[in-house]
């Protein structure tokens, strides 16, 4: 027979352990996609948020960036390395200010609240309770660093292409603002696979979308109605087909992420009587790859993972909550027959192209970052290594050991709050949940 004094020793640790599976089970209930522990990760009783990020446990594991990755093919395009390094020096604290080019149906929204609420800031955006926009000030300043749908509203036409924010931007700011210094714009998109965003667009419209209140305006004005005829009669065009939407030749689905990207003033913009078509696509696409290059950063909805990386190594930002992968999309449970998806192809054959081309340059940014930050992870070892060896020959005190900074290659991390800078989360796989709040 057991005595109480025995017993209550086994119960103690018992109990314990009890308390602490409740516990979680109430911090992370069931079906909750905000908590994840890694094989082998030891419950230390704080939050994963608060673990200090080291060097050698990065925000991003090798397998997770690689896993979404194509097989690798032989590049059709000779990009050089300018092409490729596009890291730029933003000061939020500066006359910088990023512009978020939304083109419809790319993931624009989501990547869009990631900008006013998932980034780490020493002076974040102010998110009301039901307000849709933000207000992102720089630290200690009235002014905007961001200027987007959900910061500064759809100041320049609702889904402004590139050929209106590059006219209205600057003076929309000044009004704004009233400022001595010149601003740096810093443009930013996101693109989406042709086939999946034109269907996705579809499905918006026939649901009684519209985005009828569109300026598209371009050399100081907008299209008239013999220029850009409507798709359909009334309010809307809830209830369409597929078939009715792709027979609308006046649709702006068509070939959309050229339009958008495209400086329109090239082609006398959408009077289509002023050049052929064959010269007006010529140059539309040629424009649309131009400036989608030149631009600070773009990112593919297809590749959030890789997105998330390249925007924190360009602009030395980190977001707080790992990006996510969700393909259960509208589109992609449309079941398309393949004289139809050719169709679509067909019906966006620049898009298609520009989007080989993003893709293209945007997987090579990627590999090219990546060696890069590896190579230099390897030189400061390296160098590391040899220092504590000169130490210890001369017989002198060991260094203390070196706290991980969090921004890969010893990069400063800009706009990172003092005493929190290169403290990040381990990359989570689902945030669902985070965004259902949003």
């Amino acid at each position: 027979m057991m005595d109480d004094r025995s017993s209550k020793l086994i119960l103690v640790p018992i109990l314990a352990v009890l308390f602490v599976m409740i516990g979680y089970q109430y911090i992370c209930p069931a079906g909750s996609n905000s908590c994840h522990f890694k094989a082998e990760e030891k419950l230390r009783g704080v939050s994963l948020l608060s673990i200090p990020y080291q060097d050698s446990d990065d925000f991003y594991r090798d397998q997770d960036l690689e896993d979404d990755s194509p097989p690798k093919l032989p590049s059709k395009f000779n990009f050089t390395e300018r092409d490729l390094d596009r890291h730029v020096e933003f000061n939020i604290k500066g006359d910088d200010v990023i512009v978020f080019l939304h083109i419809q149906k790319t993931g624009g929204t989501t990547f869009g609240r990631h900008l006013v609420r998932n980034i780490r800031l020493e002076q974040p955006c102010d998110c009301k309770p039901g307000q849709k926009k933000c207000t992102c000030h720089r630290p200690g300043k009235e002014e905007s660093w961001l200027f987007s749908r959900f910061s500064t509203g759809w100041s320049c036409g609702l889904h402004a292409d590139w050929t209106e924010l590059t006219n209205c931007v600057p003076v929309i700011m000044d009004k704004k603002e009233a400022q001595r210094n010149k601003r740096n714009f810093y443009y930013i998109t996101m693109l989406r696979d042709p086939v999946s965003r034109y269907l996705s667009e579809w499905k918006h419209v026939q649901r009684g979308a519209t985005w009828k209140t569109a300026l598209h305006m371009c050399d100081g004005r907008s299209p008239t109605q013999d220029e850009l005829p409507n798709c359909y009669i009334g309010d809307d065009w809830s209830g369409v087909t597929l078939t009715e939407f792709m027979n609308c030749p006046s649709n702006l689905a068509n070939n959309r992420q050229v339009r958008m990207l495209a400086d329109l003033s090239l082609v006398g913009c959408y009077n289509l009587s002023s050049m052929n078509e064959s010269q007006r696509n010529h140059i539309l696409l040629s424009s649309a790859m131009s400036n989608l290059k030149n631009m600070a950063f773009y990112g593919l909805t297809e590749f959030q993972r890789k997105t998330q990386y390249m925007f924190e190594r360009t602009f030395s930002l980190r977001f707080i909550a790992a990006f996510t992968q969700i393909n259960s999309t509208r589109a992609a449970n449309v079941d398309l027959s393949e004289p139809v998806r050719r169709r679509i192809e067909e019906l966006n054959y620049l898009d298609v192209q520009l989007y080989e081309y993003a893709k293209d340059l945007f997987l090579q940014r990627f590999q090219f970052t990546r060696q890069r930050e590896h190579q230099e992870v390897r030189l400061k070892r390296r160098e590391e290594r040899r220092w504590l060896r000169e130490k210890k020959e001369q017989g002198r005190p060991w260094p203390p050991k070196h706290k991980g900074g969090g921004n890969a290659g010893g990069r400063r991390v800009g706009g990172s709050e003092k005493g929190t800078e290169g403290e990040f989360p381990t990359t989570t796989e689902d945030y669902t949940s985070q965004v259902a709040r949003w």
